[in-house]
């Protein structure tokens, strides 16, 4: 990779002369929203630097559709930015972030400006290069999120919950406040936000954009260079400008805003968005920013187009879950990467990278992954990450595998969501109990498993759902924590007490059977 790969880029913007300005402001692929920025950025408007680090690229294999609408959105916004009047340096490397940094520093002398990653090792690279280069670099806070984690991270600590941080952002945001009290007397709606889709309900398609020229060249460069990595890039239809991100986010609020509440945790076959906004991915980059996605959804709530526990389930998964598990990850890392509470070491099961699966809901939470980059958050955690830890699978892989396979995945919100909330491997600090279950949830919440060659009415056996009897050994193995936590405890005396020696048997070798069974790596 010695030759920049930047065909559009170079056409469109002759490469300045580092020597001609006194200020330079480097935007990293996740900082694409100028109106985060200090003002003085678009005062001034000095020389804008992005780079593109072939060994990012290669450090971990991203999906590559994930790698597509990086690299693509990048380039977008840096055209953008020339035509505003920026002068910009589009830079590519080889190697890491620093590599690149370093090179443009020697021959550069004047003010080099960069805001804090979201990151933890872009943050250390760059940090470490800035510290070579003493008294020229400043760095600035982060301004795409809504909370400053140094006022909050020494608050994360084991029963320190969401719900508390979440009541706090909404008196200090004011959204759905009525002067100290919360809209409707409630500060949370969710148990109105479980209900099964009816069938044959309705559901809005999303509005996919055909790729560009740029976008086509990303498509091909991402086949060439990274022909290994996961996914595929077919049908790539994802916005990769903030005019197309605005697009979607009207059409979110327009078409399905009302009805995400109560199909919020839905699970439907052939369908895996329902009613979604699968806007993260574009406020994770800064196409769009948290603060006007809630704000649209306030304007249609006070429209009376939109009803209260829709708009106040979205708000608290931006201001509450969304700005929360970002503080977690300041204050716990970098030794939570190596969490691992139950002590499982199993590889990850193959299915995750093929799809390849009798068990209906797998391959219907898969399929999306590996088609489109993305599956919703039931998906991801009442079924995905349940059935890893079912499977005594060691957490670190997965959580490799969401930082792979998910359009939408930094390290600073997968890692959080992964080790912390659906795998418990923190041992409890994030979340209150291990979320596992049986194949009942999944019945209760989906078509799926009357689709599926298992039964889901069978406890044991080779045609019962392997979530019945994986969940009751699950509970008999980890009874510690389960015991240690007051909200699950009595599904050890369940299992105690309601099950008989033949069915405690039964559940082992079943479970058993079905481990030496499972394909893993």
């Amino acid at each position: 990779m010695s030759r920049p790969y930047l065909q559009s880029i170079d056409r469109t913007i002759d490469k300045p002369d580092l020597k001609e300005f006194d200020s330079a402001v480097f935007i990293l692929h996740d900082q694409l929203n100028l109106d985060a920025w200090p003002e003085w950025v678009k005062k001034k408007k000095p020389l804008l630097i992005f780079m593109e680090s072939g060994e990012k690229g290669r450090e971990v294999p991203h999906h590559k559709k994930k790698a597509v609408y990086i690299l693509s959105s990048m380039r977008h916004f840096a055209l953008e930015c020339a035509e505003k009047g920026f002068d910009v340096l589009y830079h590519s490397t080889p190697g890491y972030f620093d590599d690149g940094l370093k090179s443009i520093l020697s021959d550069f002398d004047g003010k080099f400006t960069f805001m804090t990653p979201s990151e933890w090792d872009s943050r250390e690279r760059i940090r470490k290069v800035a510290s070579q280069f003493e008294g020229r670099v400043e760095e600035i806070p982060n301004g795409f999120f809504l909370a400053d984690p140094d006022d909050w991270k020494e608050n994360i600590e084991p029963g320190y919950r969401m719900e508390y941080f979440y009541r706090e952002m909404r008196r200090k945001t004011g959204y759905l406040m009525n002067g100290d009290e919360p809209e409707g007397g409630e500060w949370n709606y969710d148990d109105q936000n479980r209900e099964k889709l009816p069938k044959n309900h309705p559901v809005p398609d999303i509005k996919r954009f055909e790729p560009d020229e740029i976008t086509k060249e990303v498509i091909n460069m991402v086949n060439n260079y990274f022909p290994d990595s996961f996914g595929h890039t077919d049908e790539f239809g994802y916005a990769v400008t903030r005019e197309q991100a605005l697009e979607l986010l009207d059409q979110f609020i327009e078409e399905r805003l009302d009805k995400f509440g109560p199909y919020e945790d839905a699970l439907k076959l052939g369908n895996h968005t329902l009613f979604h906004s699968q806007l993260s991915i574009y406020m994770n980059n800064g196409l769009l920013m948290p603060k006007e996605v809630c704000e649209a959804a306030l304007d249609r709530y006070q429209q009376g187009e939109a009803r209260l526990n829709s708009v106040e389930g979205l708000i608290r998964q931006i201001i509450g879950w969304r700005e929360y598990i970002r503080i977690y990850y300041e204050a716990m890392m970098p030794d939570v990467r190596e969490t691992n509470h139950f002590g499982f070491e199993n590889r990850l099961p193959s299915m995750y990278w093929t799809g390849e699966t009798k068990m209906k809901c797998m391959e219907e939470s898969l399929t999306p992954v590996i088609d489109q980059a993305y599956s919703h958050h039931i998906q991801r955690l009442m079924i995905l990450s349940n059935f890893s830890n079912l499977t005594e699978t060691d957490p670190r892989e997965l959580e490799q595998w969401f930082l792979t396979a998910y359009a939408a995945a930094y390290e600073w919100v997968e890692l959080p969501n992964v080790l912390g909330m659906s795998t418990f491997a923190d041992g409890g600090v994030l979340a209150s109990k291990p979320y596992v279950s049986s194949g009942n949830y999944i019945n209760k919440m989906s078509d799926y498993c009357k689709h599926c060659e298992y039964s889901v009415t069978k406890k044991t056996g080779e045609k019962a759902c392997p979530f019945n009897y994986l969940y009751w050994n699950f509970v008999d193995k980890q009874r510690d924590t389960f015991n240690d936590s007051g909200r699950v405890n009595f599904m050890v005396n369940m299992f105690d007490n309601k099950k008989s020696d033949e069915q405690k048997k039964e559940i082992r070798e079943s479970t058993e059977k079905f481990l030496l069974s499972l394909e893993r790596g």
